[in-house]
């Protein structure tokens, strides 16, 4: 298990939301994930691999976007991989901000990490 899990899930989260919350940034998230072995659920949606997790992302149809985190707890993973899991609140264009979590699992790649899993909800209660 890597020792230095915290400071990965620190940075990590600090950088995704920067380059996410940062229209001309967002492109380069390209680089966030695998080609082929990245997935993300994102509202129940599921995506594999980077270009459909991308096109989901541009996709997305605001103007500003704000993340603001409430929270990270942060687990080291067996295999050198960090888990990763943010609680905060995202405001788009004019509309009230909103209570979010996403989940992240990090594996170390070469020198740095990728994402390997992210798991992405908004937190409406709806009954069924």
């Amino acid at each position: 298990m890597n020792p230095q899990y915290q400071d990965i899930a620190a940075a990590f989260v600090q950088s995704y939301y920067l380059h996410f919350d940062n229209n001309e940034k967002r492109q380069s998230m390209a680089s966030f994930y695998d080609e082929e072995t990245s997935l993300m659920s994102f509202e129940g949606q599921n995506l594999l691999g980077r270009k459909k997790i991308m096109e989901k992302l541009n996709s997305l149809t605001f103007q500003k976007i704000a993340h603001s985190i409430t929270k990270v707890d942060c687990q080291p993973m067996f295999d050198g991989g960090v888990l990763v899991f943010v609680l905060g609140q995202l405001k788009t264009d004019d509309d009230p901000p909103h209570t979010f979590s996403q989940t992240f699992v990090l594996k170390p790649y070469n020198e740095g990490y990728y994402i390997q899993h992210d798991v992405f909800r908004i937190a409406v209660h709806d009954v069924i």
